[in-house]
């Protein structure tokens, strides 16, 4: 393998800064910069929020403004998306966004790009201005053009834009210093090939499905062309977590989010997410339960050494030395709006601290 996998992976952290039944937009706003500060005093090597729009239950909308707030909150640790789905915004708007990210934090900030709507058809469709609605548009077609815009608008040199018969420079700000680090993201096997022809580090989202990594992974590095960035391939594992003092009780703080899973996955109607003790209440058909059984079985879900031997154990099945965390744990009733105790005790006790 091309990536030396240690005994103990480092760890890094994603958020798609979930609200609560209880929660203003406010509150998971605070909750989710009291976990960034946590995973930053424990050691975790970055925090990346995601892109969903019109959601109910997620209020990662819009990831630099959310990096930005982060980013000041914390002191080492990397900050970046996972990721800004590309085709919903203009090449030269992204890169704009990130270098000054990474001119205010040099050092600290990741560009995770995606090619996924990140949200439903129709709003798919308010945010790219029109476009086929659940169709494939310009902007998804082009993925491939405009990820290689972004990454030569952000350096130094720039880019020479041909209009007119004219070559014009464009810069996405005057004196970068630094540039932001790159990832392509994927679910499917698209942006395997892609980052691996681009030499791009490439993330494959094995938190949602669980399935077709392995694929994925070894597309990448088959495939992979070293490059400016990257000499050899560069990946790592993300994974659902929930850690608590027993198995039973990492269980019943993970039922909320498995419960929001199944009805994403089914088509049910979505709502903030309830609290732990509604989600012990609700009483699934067996088919249903059948298959959220099966989708909390790919996730780290237990005591705390058990867990921590479970991100060892996949960080060496997919020949990674990095697993980024989601935490899924639900809040009690009761727990402070604008805190997630049970989310910031998964990452200490996964982290051992």
């Amino acid at each position: 393998m091309s990536e030396t996998t240690a005994a103990r992976p480092r760890l890094s952290v994603l958020d798609l800064v979930p609200v609560r039944r209880d929660q203003s937009t406010s509150d998971a706003l605070a909750a989710s910069r009291s976990l960034a500060q946590v995973a930053d005093a424990a050691g975790y090597e970055r925090y990346w929020v995601a892109e969903h729009h019109n959601m109910p239950a997620v209020a990662a909308t819009n990831p630099p403004v959310i990096i930005g707030m982060l980013a000041a909150a914390t002191e080492r640790i990397r900050v970046g998306s996972g990721g800004v789905m590309l085709p919903n915004h203009a090449p030269l708007a992204v890169a704009e966004q990130f270098a000054l990210l990474e001119a205010a934090y040099p050092g600290r900030i990741d560009l995770g790009i995606g090619r996924a709507p990140g949200s439903d058809p129709v709003t798919s469709f308010a945010l790219r201005h029109g476009g086929p609605v659940g169709g494939d548009d310009e902007a998804v077609a082009r993925f491939a053009e405009h990820v290689g815009n972004v990454v030569a608008m952000m350096s130094p040199d720039g880019v020479g834009l041909q209009l007119n018969g004219r070559t014009h420079a464009l810069r996405a700000t005057p004196v970068a210093t630094s540039v932001p680090q790159l990832w392509l993201l994927g679910s499917s096997d698209y942006s395997a090939h892609l980052a691996a022809q681009k030499g791009l580090p490439y993330v494959f989202a094995h938190h949602f499905s669980g399935e077709g990594t392995e694929r994925a992974l070894e597309i990448y590095r088959r495939e992979f062309r070293p490059s400016e960035a990257l000499e050899a391939p560069r990946t790592f594992l993300t994974v659902n977590a929930a850690v608590a003092a027993t198995d039973a009780e990492a269980r019943r703080r993970a039922r909320p989010q498995q419960l929001m899973m199944l009805a994403l996955r089914t088509g049910q109607p979505l709502g903030p997410q309830v609290s732990v003790e509604e989600a012990e209440a609700v009483e699934l058909p067996p088919s249903h339960q059948e298959f959220a059984d099966a989708m909390l079985g790919r996730w780290v879900v237990g005591e705390p050494d058990a867990a921590r031997a479970q991100v060892a154990a996949l960080a060496a099945t997919y020949g990674v030395d990095e697993v980024m965390v989601h935490p899924v744990d639900g809040a009690t009733e009761g727990t402070p709006a604008a805190g997630s105790p049970a989310r910031e005790e998964t990452l200490r006790l996964l982290a051992g601290t």
